[in-house]
């Protein structure tokens, strides 16, 4: 190895080592929370007509309103997937963001798996994907 590359590399680890002290360093802000971000696909994998917005707005207030009143956070967007025939579908999407404090994570497990069903059931998805993460939250 050149000797420039070995300074580098050394350069490299000492600018982590800053970055890392600087982290360690800042002060947490907020509590402790999840944030669970869902995907709703919009197009039916039967062929019938495609979810509209007045529907899924629909869907929001009666199924994830009631179990989340306190906010939560929908954006529209394009997504593909390749769905159990191996088929890549893509399709207009909607992700919905929640956030709650960790001390009703086992509670909220729940009501989210119901909204995931309610919302396969109701038009006729494979799947809604669902992702967590912890979070650091101040309002």
């Amino acid at each position: 190895m050149a000797p420039g590359a070995r300074q580098a590399v050394g350069a490299r680890r000492a600018g982590a080592r800053r970055l890392a002290e600087a982290d360690s360093a800042a002060p947490e802000r907020g509590a402790p929370y999840i944030e669970t971000r869902l995907f709703f696909g919009t197009e039916r994998p039967d062929g019938g007509p495609a979810v509209t917005d007045a529907q899924f707005t629909a869907f929001v207030d009666t199924e994830v309103t009631p179990a989340f009143p306190d906010g939560l956070t929908v954006r529209s967007g394009r997504g593909q997937w390749r769905d159990v025939s191996g088929t890549i579908e893509k399709e207009r999407s909607y992700e919905l963001i929640l956030l709650y404090p960790v001390r009703r994570a086992a509670a909220n497990d729940r009501r989210i798996e119901e909204i995931r069903r309610a919302y396969e059931k109701a038009f006729g998805q494979e799947a809604v994907a669902r992702v967590d993460e912890r979070a650091r939250v101040d309002f």
